[in-house]
Order: structure tokens, then C-alpha cells, then sequence
């Protein structure tokens, strides 16, 4: 038995949660490995090769990388659990007219738990992943989530949902490192093709990357349901027909298949008359958001008029904000200046400097005049 403890690393096969178990393997932790199988690639109907996290060439090379340094290596098929929630979350939404963000209900309601109960069965001290974040404990006592130090691969966004059981036991060795670092670290290991390999950002059950194509097979009928639905103007003037309002994100400009003789996009969505409303880019602009479904990381709470660095997408360098408590546990983001395309559905993160103060999912955004 380590004096450091053991741990069980979620090992992709990719570079960077190969050089996460390497790491702590080397450093003295007793590792094992374990590779989770979240979605069959066969049933998506999709005609695209296996790609990114759940193939086979992915589970082979975390197990090689396993026995080639003597700790045990496991796959976990959490297919099950993974189809009952993340997919049908992720077609509720759409259906909802929201725009979901699957990886991070994976993460906040799949991965760390069914990671967790196996690191309990195995003995396990701790888990371990490759994301580029930070975990540290606060003065306050409570676990905190903070930027990696590559911003460019930063996923501090996307762990917003983890709360304090969870966030306790997890080690994300990458944050302190830049992906080039990493890079280098694969090589030196003495693996190279996994410092070459390429890293998919598709969402794991849709190879195709296209969405549409998945929600049409996954809901019988749903193309038959929702067609001939209308696209209007902000005053509800009618201006050509849709294809269906499932098919539209906020803030979409291209494949709309209508000529207005100038750039529109959508502006919002109502599912219940099957429209989809169009306009300018300044008709995108918002500067109040309703956030629900919280979780609360750095502190146990907010008071009424924190500032905080609000992101409302992935890539979203974040805007500031004033933050109030309202009813029936939602927040309130009112930030100083009008940002674009508020989608409901996504995640809202709230942060202090570089540490996450917790997130929320968007209810609705609006636009409020002052003066």
C-alpha cells in the first residue's frame, strides 16, 4: 500500500488522462485505472466512424498503458445509466426549445458518481481525472474549483455541478500545467503517438456532430411533428416557414433557409406554437438572466449584489455581474453591459478571480432598459 494513498484515474485512452495516471503512478500513488463506456456508437444510427472516448482503439490504449506500468486497468460499462439520464435530458431539452449542455449533466450526475461508488468498492482514497482545473480547500473549509492555468484549455465551466462529496475526493493533476507541458510529458514518457493525437470536442453520442440528424432518429416521427412551423418577426408577423423549432439554437445565423436581403438570427423559441423568432444581432443583446438548478462551490450562497465574472457558454470569456438572490432558489444576473445570444438550457458559471462560486442552468434572459 502507498503511503500517498490510492487512486483511481478515469482513463480515456487519450493524452491527457494517460499522462494524469503516469503522473501519479510515478509520483507514488497506487494507481488504477479504469476506462467508463458511456454510449454505443452502433445504436446512434449513425454511419460515422467510432470516434473520440468510447472506442475500442481508446480502450486499448488505456489498458496498454496500464500493463505497461504494472497497475490494474478496468472498463466500466455505464451505458445504462448514462442513456436514462444525459440523452434523455439532452432530447427533453431540445424539445423544450432549450439548448443543453450534456457534458456537464455527465459530469455533475454520471461520471463523478458512478466514478465515486467504484472507488469505494476498490478501496480508494481518492479519484482522479485529466480536466484542466484546480481543486484546492478554501479557508471557509469548502472545496473550490478553479481556472487551469492553460486558459485556453481551461474546463473549470463544465465541473460546476460537482459539489463538496465529490469535489473532496478528486485530484485533477493537469491544472497547474499548459497543454504543451503535457505534450511534452507524453513524449518523454515515451508516447509519442499520444502527444500527435488529435481530441474530439463532439458531444460522445452524436460522432456526426449533427444533433438534428440525432434527435430525428432518436423521436419517432418528431421531423413529421414539427414541420411547417413559422419563423416570425419580434411582432409576430409571419416570415417564411421552418422546418421545425427542435432544429434552432438561440443565436443562430446560418442554415435557416430564408432570405430576408440581410443577416437575421434566432432570437428565441417557442415550442408551443412550433415558432421560431428572427431578428438583428442587436435583438440578441441581453443584460438580465434568470439561473436555477444551482450549485454552490465556493461559498455556501450568495449575498444580493456580489459582483462576479459571469460565463454563459463554454468558450465565453465571461462578463460582469451583479448577482441577487429571487424565489424558489433562483439567481438573478444583471450584468453592466448587453451580452448576446442568452440561451436558455445552458450553464451559467459564476466566478471570483479564477475560483468558481457555483453555476446554475439558464431559465430565461432578458433585455432591461435603464432610465
Amino acid at each position: 500500500m502507498s503511503r500517498k494513498g490510492k487512486v483511481l484515474v478515469a482513463m480515456s485512452g487519450g493524452i491527457d488522462s494517460t499522462v494524469t495516471a503516469l503522473m501519479l503512478h510515478h509520483e507514488g500513488y497506487e494507481v488504477i485505472g479504469i476506462t467508463m463506456k458511456t454510449w454505443d456508437y452502433a445504436s446512434s444510427g449513425s454511419s460515422t466512424k467510432e470516434t473520440g472516448c468510447c472506442n475500442i482503439d481508446s480502450f486499448n490504449d488505456a489498458r496498454q498503458a496500464a500493463v505497461h506500468h504494472g497497475f490494474p486497468h478496468f472498463i466500466l460499462d455505464i451505458r445504462e445509466e448514462f442513456g436514462d439520464f444525459v440523452i434523455e435530458n439532452f432530447v427533453e431539452e431540445y424539445l423544450a426549445g432549450r439548448t443543453p449542455n450534456p457534458c456537464v449533466m455527465c459530469n455533475t450526475h454520471i461520471k463523478w458518481r458512478a466514478l465515486l461508488k467504484r472507488a469505494n468498492a476498490l478501496g480508494c482514497d481518492y479519484i482522479a481525472t485529466g480536466h484542466y482545473a484546480e481543486i484546492r480547500q478554501h479557508t471557509n473549509g469548502r472545496y473550490v474549483i478553479s481556472k487551469g492555468l492553460d486558459e485556453t484549455k481551461d474546463q473549470s465551466y463544465v465541473l460546476w455541478g460537482l459539489d463538496q462529496e465529490l469535489l473532496g475526493r478528486t485530484m485533477m493533476p493537469l491544472g497547474g500545467y499548459r497543454k504543451s507541458a503535457i505534450r511534452q510529458m507524453a513524449m518523454d514518457m515515451g508516447y509519442p503517438e499520444l502527444a500527435k493525437k488529435s481530441e474530439s470536442y463532439e458531444i460522445c453520442f452524436v460522432p456526426d456532430n449533427d444533433y438534428r440528424g440525432f434527435l430525428k432518429r432518436r423521436v419517432d416521427g418528431l421531423e413529421e411533428q414539427v414541420n411547417g412551423g413559422w419563423f416570425v418577426d419580434k411582432n409576430g408577423k409571419k416570415l417564411g416557414q421552418h422546418k421545425g423549432y427542435p432544429f434552432y439554437t438561440i443565436g443562430q445565423r446560418k442554415g435557416l433557409d430564408i432570405a430576408m436581403g440581410h443577416p437575421v438570427y434566432v432570437t428565441s423559441i417557442n415550442p408551443t406554437t412550433n415558432t421560431v423568432v428572427l431578428g438583428d444581432k442587436s435583438d440578441l443583446e441581453q443584460n438580465d438572466m434568470m439561473v436555477g438548478k444551482l450549485n454552490w462551490i465556493k461559498y455556501d450562497g450568495v449575498t444580493d449584489g456580489m459582483e462576479a465574472n459571469t460565463r454563459i457558454r463554454y468558450k465565453d470569456k465571461g462578463a460582469l455581474s451583479n448577482l441577487y438572490n429571487e424565489p424558489n432558489g433562483i439567481i438573478r444576473a444583471r450584468f453592466y453591459e448587453n451580452v448576446k445570444s442568452i440561451a436558455p438550457g445552458q450553464s451559467a458559471v459564476f466566478y471570483e478571480g479564477n475560483d468558481v462560486i457555483g453555476g446554475g442552468i439558464i431559465q430565461r434572459g432578458e433585455l432591461i432598459l435603464n432610465g
